[in-house]
């Protein structure tokens, strides 16, 4: 849907940046490869540093059924409340159903939105959780219950905080579900940057979408993406939203790339620097990060919330 363009927001500074967290991210799923242990993690690194450029950190809200439907459809959303998804949508989900794992998605939901309003408000935000962008409006799939990114912008968009947004996708793995629901919204830019022969296998077409061969390593990988961020600033988003999956990691378990911690710094530079650039408010979300050492994934979210509190050149 297309609204009339708002007024142009809080542009990225270097005074500081404030992160949402919730000590209730940490949802037991049981054994998995997606570990959300790793929130706490990143939350305790981060206070660790005692970094002055860290503004605090804020609890999120949780995101309302109402919210969910900004984007959802109610036939969707009823089975989730009602943990009544059948035993095929539960295979696809590739997660447990149970009431605890539901409200802590919620949670994480409403956490995007929060920090999208402080991104709004200060010029960035980063979201210790959330980028779950495999989530369709009628179905979940690939560890994403519900699309965070749109419906954060979604709600944005019907209160009129925003008119057009950009999604910055660079996960390893597609943004299927973010591309499925914008699809025909030119007014909502995504741009995937991924494994091209990796989950998902339906990769529906964004704005612009990168497709990169295993054993991709630092230097191509940038490269391709300095070459692409132009056209998304080009879009003049109100919003950016900046997915920073640490999956492209050379020992990621669900990836074949080969970026260095390094070159996934680099890469949130590279992105960090255009936004500035831009002069455009931005949210930064983790994605996903699957590496066969859990201290791994968390150096590198880690890096990326640094990023953001560094001054750039």
């Amino acid at each position: 849907m297309l609204r009339s363009k708002s007024r142009r927001c809080a542009a990225p500074s270097s005074s500081g940046v404030t992160v949402v967290y919730s000590a209730r991210y940490a949802i037991d799923i049981g054994p998995h490869v997606f570990k959300t242990e790793k929130y706490q993690r990143v939350h305790d690194r981060l206070l660790a540093t005692r970094d002055p450029a860290l503004q605090g950190v804020v609890e999120p809200e949780l995101i309302s059924w109402d919210q969910l439907a900004e984007v959802h459809t109610g036939e969707y959303l009823e089975k989730v409340r009602t943990l009544s998804l059948s035993s095929e949508e539960i295979v696809e989900l590739q997660l447990p159903l149970n009431e605890p794992m539901v409200e802590g998605f919620r949670l994480m939901t409403g956490g995007t939105l929060t920090a999208a309003r402080l991104a709004l408000a200060d010029g960035i935000a980063a979201h210790i959780g959330g980028g779950f962008h495999h989530a369709f409006a009628n179905h979940g799939e690939g560890f994403c219950l519900f699309n965070d990114i749109a419906v954060a912008i979604e709600v944005l968009r019907r209160e009129g905080a925003v008119s057009r947004a950009a999604v910055v996708d660079l996960d390893v793995h597609h943004g299927n579900g973010t591309a499925m629901i914008y699809g025909r919204d030119p007014s909502v830019f995504t741009f995937s940057m991924h494994e091209q022969h990796n989950y998902p296998v339906f990769k529906p077409r964004g704005s612009l979408d990168i497709g990169l061969a295993a054993g991709t390593d630092d230097a191509t990988y940038l490269e391709k993406l300095a070459a692409a961020l132009p056209q998304i600033a080009a879009h003049d988003p109100d919003l950016m939203v900046y997915l920073a999956g640490a999956d492209p990691f050379e020992d990621d378990q669900l990836g074949n790339l080969e970026l260095t911690k390094h070159g996934l710094w680099e890469r949130d530079r590279l992105v960090l620097r255009t936004v500035r650039a831009a002069g455009c408010p931005v949210v930064i979300l983790p994605a996903g990060g699957y590496a066969r050492e859990l201290v791994d994934t968390v150096d590198i979210h880690v890096a990326t919330i640094e990023a953001a509190l560094t001054p750039l050149p």
